[in-house]
């Protein structure tokens, strides 16, 4: 069993930060993330979800900010900032569209088909998502 968590613990960090690259699906709502190169550094979009196949005009209604809430959920980037490490993309937000907050973010290829997407309103206060690969 050691042998096998360790093989497992070197094939993810043998991944490369542009594994991050792609089309992924969260644990919530269904929701399709575009995670592309902004520069440096990745972002993410959100192209689809339960939410906007019921109304594809949705609002970002909950927004903190009253002049944000009338921007479209369909394409928003609200993913953005990540600086490349060893193996992940840290340094990031994310923006959570359920309550109008934005979180210090993490993101990890856990492998070639899973990332662990990390939001923190600060140390520990933590959420942690795994998204799979849409292929």
């Amino acid at each position: 069993m050691t042998g096998f968590l360790m093989l497992a613990g070197l094939a993810s960090a043998a991944l490369s930060p542009d594994t991050a690259l792609g089309r992924w699906q969260t644990e919530t709502r269904h929701g399709i993330v575009e995670v592309e190169r902004c520069g440096a550094s990745i972002c993410g979009k959100l192209t689809n979800s339960d939410g906007l196949r019921a109304n594809p005009n949705l609002l970002d209604v909950n927004n903190k900010d009253a002049s944000l809430r009338g921007r479209r959920m369909m394409n928003l980037q609200f993913m953005s900032g990540f600086t490349r490490g060893d193996g992940e993309w840290t340094g990031g937000t994310i923006y959570n569209g359920d309550d109008g907050g934005t979180y210090k973010a993490t993101i990890t290829p856990i492998d070639a088909d899973h990332l662990k997407v990390r939001g923190c309103i600060m140390w520990p206060l933590c959420k942690s998502q795994t998204w799979t690969r849409v292929r």
